[in-house]
């Protein structure tokens, strides 16, 4: 099991905030471990925080995963992790990924069934070396992409953004990709890896979840799994109360 996921709630300067991660790790496990224990408490400190999250989440999250290579200069295995992570920020929720896109995706459940249920889903998109603008800065900092079934930096790593792999720096980067949305009106986000994306659709997920009202994900990772998921599993549903 190389995934890791955190839940957090915590204050900073004096508000409360809410975080919610799933680091899917690959070549190991010690990247996905290290961002569980760190990345939430390293952005939360940070000075900028409140004031200026989006600058806070990228320097927080550069400078985690240079903290992370140092500590592993030590050994000879090169893991890495991508991240999908959620701040909640009182009436808004900032999505900062590394290794995947988030489409934020609004899913009006009328057209499904008889409810009619707001929700987000941060569906996991790979940032792949192939996409022009990431070809383009790997191939400027020296790197290359080659095909071995896929495309691959170095012909060894399908994505192109990721936190560790120090045998691809500076190729691989674990700069974020960061959308914004406010909240109001929506019942749940569904946060998983590629484990559960790569074999269930989105409009299924919510379908799955809609009327637990425990955000219990254990039906989607069972469903997951049923459909022949050969990966990692891992899911977090956090619903809001906003009556």
């Amino acid at each position: 099991m190389e995934d890791f996921f955190e839940t957090k709630i915590s204050e900073a300067d004096g508000q409360t905030v809410a975080f919610f991660g799933v680091f899917d790790g690959h070549g190991g496990s010690r990247t996905a471990e290290y961002l569980k224990s760190n990345l939430f408490k390293n952005l939360s400190s940070h000075p900028d925080f409140i004031k200026d999250t989006k600058t806070a989440i990228v320097e927080a999250f550069k400078q985690t995963d240079v903290d992370y290579l140092n500590e592993e200069k030590g050994h000879q295995r090169d893991a890495g992790s991508t991240a999908s992570t959620a701040v909640l920020l009182g009436d808004r929720i900032v999505v900062a990924n590394v290794g995947v896109i988030p489409e934020w995706l609004h899913v009006e459940l009328a057209q499904v069934d008889a409810m009619s249920v707001m929700c987000i889903v941060p569906l996991s998109i790979d940032h792949k070396p192939d996409r022009s603008n990431e070809r383009q800065r790997i191939e400027q900092a020296g790197g290359f992409i080659i095909w071995t079934g896929t495309w691959r930096v170095g012909g060894v790593l399908a994505v192109s953004r990721a936190f560790g792999n120090k045998l691809l720096k500076p190729y691989v980067v674990a700069d974020p990709e960061i959308q914004e949305e406010e909240i109001d009106g929506v019942d749940f986000i569904i946060i998983a890896s590629g484990g559960l994306w790569n074999v269930i659709l989105n409009k299924e997920a919510v379908s799955l979840v809609q009327n637990i009202t425990d955000a219990e994900v254990a039906e989607l990772i069972k469903e997951a799994y049923a459909r022949g998921s050969s990966d990692n599993i891992t899911c977090v549903v956090v619903r809001f109360d906003l009556s």
